[in-house]
């Protein structure tokens, strides 16, 4: 069975993304009916040495989308500075996020298989493959920022599970 450098990239990154909005949308409910303000949550994280929501949130997004434009690019680096956001516009901003990656083609992506990748932070630098820079980089970092979003709002009380989490499954049919 060959690899499709789609399924593994789009394909993980928008079941995930469906996820997380999912997580998001019964956090701001359970929020809302707790009349907590979501936007504070945005500045904490699970312990004190760790980073917060916010950045949780963003590197879900560079994870996914920006991985793309890594791969296209031959170059991948820590995201620029984002602007700051509410809860609710990280919500818009994901699902702007998972709607660009369903429109990106599968033989656009496929076109990318050996391609190098620079990983970039400063002077340090590793030389990937465009699939294994997905597989051994970006969907470990994606699935880590995206859990610990999870886990920040099971901390503060919100409902979930693990379907919740993630999103819709691809099923033999």
């Amino acid at each position: 069975m060959s690899i499709s450098l789609y399924e593994i990239s789009v394909g993980s990154y928008v079941q995930i993304l469906e996820g997380t909005l999912n997580v998001l949308a019964k956090g701001a409910e359970y929020f809302a009916d707790q009349g907590i303000d979501a936007d504070a949550l945005l500045d904490e994280g699970l312990c004190d040495d760790m980073l917060p929501l916010s950045f949780q949130l963003r590197s879900v997004a560079h994870h996914s989308l920006g991985c793309i434009r890594g791969l296209e690019a031959g170059l991948f680096q820590p995201p620029p500075e984002q602007p700051t956001r509410s809860y609710s516009e990280y919500q818009q901003w994901l699902a702007e996020v998972k709607s660009e990656l369903e429109g990106i083609s599968a033989d656009h992506l496929e076109s990318l298989m050996g391609k190098p990748v620079l990983f970039k932070m400063g002077d340090f630098e590793l030389p990937f493959t465009a699939e294994n820079f997905v597989l051994s980089f970006s969907l470990p970092n994606f699935y880590f920022h995206a859990t610990t979003a999870y886990n920040l709002l099971r901390q503060r009380g919100v409902k979930l599970g693990k379907a919740d989490y993630l999103g819709p499954m691809k099923f033999n049919t």
